[in-house]
């Protein structure tokens, strides 16, 4: 192939930098959007605008940041042309198929972290190939690779995670403290004095993390801010008091406000400006090596790679076309708003549907701070306790459930903070040149404020906690699998050659496809319209008038749950039967969503429909419950029958329960018309064959004592047949009451009451 795989191989780093760029700002967008999002401060258009400012101004200054993917880890005069495409090549594939990972999960992780992990992973595996064949032992790696900064990043993983989130919360506490939640109410002075520091820390963030970028500012500016820090940061700080309090007292401005606009769009600037290379570092490093490579014409396998140790500045195009790429990521990309929510909902201060499960470790840690708070609030006077808590009483505000999503997650102090802290510890790590990650530090901030907010009360504590020991091991997984994995492609490719690269490509680009469609088919799925809604009506007429629809779609689903797990025995069909269980699971959830809505639900009842809205309201799930129980009971038994491999049911037995099947299927269409049209005066009909079919049922389990008694040899089947037929009574049950349910509390001369969307 020649000269020919190397263009390949340029054309293919060049598709997968643009890949990578989508991939990268779906999943770095939690930096700098989950405290304005959080908040609701400002509109999410402006937010959008804002942060696309910020990428696009970051985007032009990050020439300066290019060397990391260059020299920052290994050592390029070791290796030649052919080996560091080799490398090259391992890292932009990994790096796509790990962070794409993470999005399709919703959670993030460091793109830093992985761009490190997966050049030293590549280069290790070269390394020790080279060293191989040359008969060197293991203490030769040191000439090839940088442990001192692969060492420099590990640590900066652990103290990152643990300085932020203790610095978080400390300044969230005192901020919270001198504040409280009634913000609004505080002395202007205090508004000023915070919006000082906070404006002080922001513009200082953004003139430090720009004194590593490309000529942002001129050459005065830096070296002031670089020799002159404490003069500036003073000067800045009465400057920004001052300005504060004129816009609080004469324009009513709200200074959280801006900070939150002023900070989303330095993280944004921040994020493009440095973390821009770990999406395009490698291929323009790529490129360039190329090029070198062509106007040398030495072969590829001699062409000493030291070329890369000079500082060459990146083309002002690609930079801008980058820039581009990321901001139209950052408006249509559904896994950027995935991840920013497993954030935001990790961090908000009310309670609510929890996305993690508490594991043992979560619950230990949970159980250990409240021995430890309990011990500590021993120790404090019951004055300055009792004063405290009063900063942290929340005030209530009477909200609709069916406006509790149009809530902010948390209020504009915290996400002031969050931008605040954040940008202060980046700008600190940033001056001191030491390794640090964008998305560790603002989302340990996030937590740390939570935690100090006391947004992890009892109700949630366990989850909340669980979701971030998931996301932090996530980190750690990140590190392990990018080097694992970038050095497994590396040897690899350095076997397979071109046909390598080929295979390797395809299988990138299918499971890349695979990831889209699943979360495109997820995200419907949870739009999906026949799943349950919550009653958020404040009468009896109300709840019945709007749970109608929710009847007829758990009606339509049981009956389609019940063919299938007929059909499934029938077969002896063992996915049909896995398929058909994951319908009822899923079922069942939904009925475990409503509830726990029941809280909410009474809330909203207006006082002359507490007794009565909330009694039907509670028989009505019982009920519910009471279906997907007994589909959920026959789904397993006839999954566990026949992935045990039991015997078949015999024909007469198939035959029995495929005609009550079709009763019932008569049954469940009769129902689920009368809620779907309202029909509510045809229930009586339907009432009143309700001794039709248990006859029906008793018929046939009369049937199966005889063949019990005769013929029947198997006990299995003997208890699986009688054990549907049991569950099937129960079923017919269940939808009589709720039919009676309804014709009893329905009077269609009362006019649904409902609550204001105004």
């Amino acid at each position: 192939m020649g000269e020919q795989i190397y263009i390949i191989m340029v054309i293919a780093l060049a598709v997968l930098a643009i890949t990578d760029l989508v991939v990268g700002v779906s999943n770095d967008a939690v930096n700098f959007l989950n405290s304005a999002i959080g908040s609701k401060a400002i509109s999410f258009r402006t937010i959008m605008i804002v942060a696309s400012l910020g990428i696009a101004f970051g985007a032009i200054s990050s020439s300066g940041m290019m060397e990391v993917a260059r020299k920052g880890i290994f050592n390029p005069t070791e290796f030649v042309f052919a080996e560091i495409m080799v490398i090259f090549m391992a890292v932009m594939i990994t790096d796509i198929l790990l962070l794409d990972f993470f999005n399709t999960l919703g959670m993030p992780t460091s793109t830093t972290v992985s761009i490190v992990f997966e050049l030293l992973g590549a280069a290790v595996a070269i390394s020790l190939v080279k060293i191989i064949g040359v008969e060197g032992n293991l203490s030769d790696l040191g000439n090839y690779i940088n442990t001192e900064k692969a060492t420099e990043i590990i640590i900066g993983i652990l103290l990152s995670v643990f300085i932020a989130f203790t610095i978080g919360a400390i300044v969230q506490f005192i901020s919270r403290v001198l504040i409280s939640f009634d913000f609004k109410k505080r002395p202007k002075w205090i508004e000023a004095v915070f919006g000082g520091l906070a404006i002080t820390a922001i513009i200082y963030f953004i003139l430090v993390k720009g004194l590593k970028s490309a000529d942002i500012f001129s050459p005065a500016v830096t070296d002031f801010v670089s020799n002159s820090a404490e003069l500036f940061l003073l000067g800045n700080l009465i400057f920004w008091i001052f300005i504060s309090w004129a816009f609080a007292v004469f324009f009513k401005w709200s200074i959280y406000r801006v900070i939150i606009v002023l900070g989303t769009f330095a993280l944004a600037m921040a994020f493009a400006g440095n973390d821009l290379v770990n999406f395009i570092g490698v291929p323009i490093a790529a490129l360039q090596s190329f090029q070198d490579w062509q106007e040398s014409g030495i072969a590829a396998a001699n062409f000493n790679m030291r070329g890369l140790t000079t500082a060459v500045r990146t083309p002002t195009t690609l930079l801008l076309l980058s820039g581009g790429i990321m901001v139209v990521t950052l408006w249509f990309s559904s896994k950027a708003k995935s991840v920013v929510k497993t954030s935001v909902d990790l961090a908000r201060q009310d309670e609510g549907e929890e996305r993690f499960q508490p594991n043992f470790l979560s619950r230990q840690v949970v159980k250990l701070s409240i021995g430890a708070f309990e011990s500590f609030s021993k120790i404090v006077p019951p004055s300055l306790k009792g004063k405290i808590d009063r900063q942290f009483e929340v005030p209530y505000n009477y909200v609709p459930k069916s406006k509790v999503q149009d809530m902010p997650a948390f209020d504009m102090v915290r996400a002031a903070v969050n931008l605040m802290v954040a940008s202060v510890l980046i700008s600190i790590a940033t001056s001191m040149k030491l390794p640090l990650s964008t998305t560790y530090v603002t989302f340990m901030v996030a937590m740390g404020t939570s935690l100090a907010d006391r947004a992890w009360g009892a109700e949630s504590a366990v989850y909340r906690v669980a979701g971030v020991l998931n996301v932090i091991g996530g980190w750690f997984f990140t590190a392990f699998s990018a080097f694992t994995a970038a050095a497994i492609i590396a040897y690899i490719l350095h076997l397979g050659g071109f046909v390598a690269l080929v295979v390797l490509l395809i299988i990138a680009a299918s499971l890349l496809l695979r990831n889209y469609m699943a979360h495109n088919k997820k995200t419907k799925e949870i739009k999906a319209e026949d799943s349950l809604r919550r009653a958020e009506s404040s009468s009896i007429q109300g709840v019945i008038e709007e749970s109608a629809d929710n009847i007829a779609n758990m009606i339509k689903r049981s009956n389609k749950i019940y063919t299938g797990a007929i059909n499934g025995l029938a077969k002896h069909d063992l996915e049909a039967l896995k398929k058909n269980t994951k319908g009822v699971s899923k079922m069942s959830k939904e009925i475990e969503g409503l509830q726990n809505n029941i809280f909410y639900f009474i809330k909203n009842l207006d006082d002359s429909s507490v007794g009565g809205a909330s009694d039907f309201y509670i028989k009505l799930l019982g009920y519910l419950q009471d279906l997907v129980q007994s589909q959920e009971f026959i789904s397993k038994i006839g999954l566990t029958h026949v992935n045990n491999n039991h015997r078949k049911l015999k024909y007469n037995q198939i035959k029995e329960l495929k005609d009550l099947d079709q009763n019932l299927e008569a049954l469940f269409n009769k129902t689920m018309d009368v809620f779907h049209d309202r029909s509510f005066e045809h229930i009586g009909t339907i009432l009143a064959t309700q001794n039709t079919y248990f006859e029906l049922v008793d018929e046939k389990i009369k049937k199966q004592v005889a063949r019990t008694r005769t013929e029947e040899s198997s006990p299995k089947n003997t208890t699986l047949y009688f054990s549907i037929l049991t569950e099937s009574k129960d079923i017919i049950k269940v939808l009589m009451n709720v039919l009676e349910l309804y014709y009893t509390e329905h009077d269609s001369s009362v006019a649904p009451a409902k609550i204001s969307k105004s």
